[in-house]
């Protein structure tokens, strides 16, 4: 039986989008990753976080497969909070083009300190 081997098909993820059967219409898809991790890029040590995600499409919406396998290649990166964060937003704002699109990180406990990141498209100023 051939499988396709997850590491590869995880290595070559691209994101990947279809259009929107309902354009006329203003309506939020919501996101739950319960498993992201990444590495700390300082010390090495894996992070774990929950990504919510949720958009409000205009012409395209995110296959989900192919968010699952980007989502999964932050796995073995060293990569910042709030840079993945952010990574992700960009990501998908180009991808997608939505009218809005908000993302957290809502990052486990790691030496007592508790991280969320929030960021949202369009971009605001603070």
């Amino acid at each position: 039986m051939n499988r396709p081997d997850g590491r590869k098909l995880i290595e070559e993820a691209k994101l990947e989008r279809f259009e929107n059967r309902y354009p006329s219409r203003k309506y939020w898809i919501e996101f739950s990753c319960p498993e992201f991790t990444c590495v700390c890029p300082v010390t090495g040590f894996p992070d774990f976080a929950t990504l919510h995600i949720r958009y409000v499409p205009a012409k395209w919406c995110v296959e989900l497969k192919s968010l699952k396998l980007y989502i999964n290649k932050f796995r073995d990166q060293g990569i910042y909070h709030e840079d993945v964060t952010n990574l992700i937003l960009d990501d998908l704002v180009k991808l997608l083009e939505p009218s809005e699109l908000e993302i957290t990180g809502d990052f486990n406990v790691r030496g007592n300190i508790k991280t969320v990141i929030k960021s949202s498209y369009p971009y605001q100023s603070l």
